[in-house]
C-alpha cells in the first residue's frame, strides 16, 4: 500500500527530494481531493448529456403550438 501511495504522490506532482518530504503527504491529499472533485463534476456533466442526448419531444404542447401559429406585428 505504501508503494501505491508513493506512486500516486509522484503522479500528482510530488518530488523525491528532502526539501518537500515533510509535507508531501498533505499536498498529495489536497491534490487528490481536487482530482476527485473534478472527476465527480465531469461524471455529472457527462451523465446529464447522456440522459438528454436524444430528448426531443415528438409533439408540441398546446402553448407552444399557439405561440408558433400566432404572429403579431407592430406595423400599421
Amino acid at each position: 500500500m505504501a508503494k501505491l501511495w508513493r506512486t500516486w504522490k509522484y503522479t500528482l506532482g510530488s518530488f523525491s527530494d528532502d526539501k518537500t518530504q515533510s509535507y508531501d503527504d498533505k499536498v498529495a491529499i489536497i491534490r487528490t481531493c481536487i482530482f476527485v472533485s473534478y472527476m465527480v463534476t465531469n461524471i455529472f456533466i457527462v451523465s446529464g448529456v447522456i440522459r438528454h442526448w436524444n430528448d426531443v419531444p415528438s409533439k408540441l404542447s398546446q402553448t407552444e403550438e399557439e405561440r408558433i401559429c400566432q404572429t403579431y406585428s407592430n406595423l400599421p
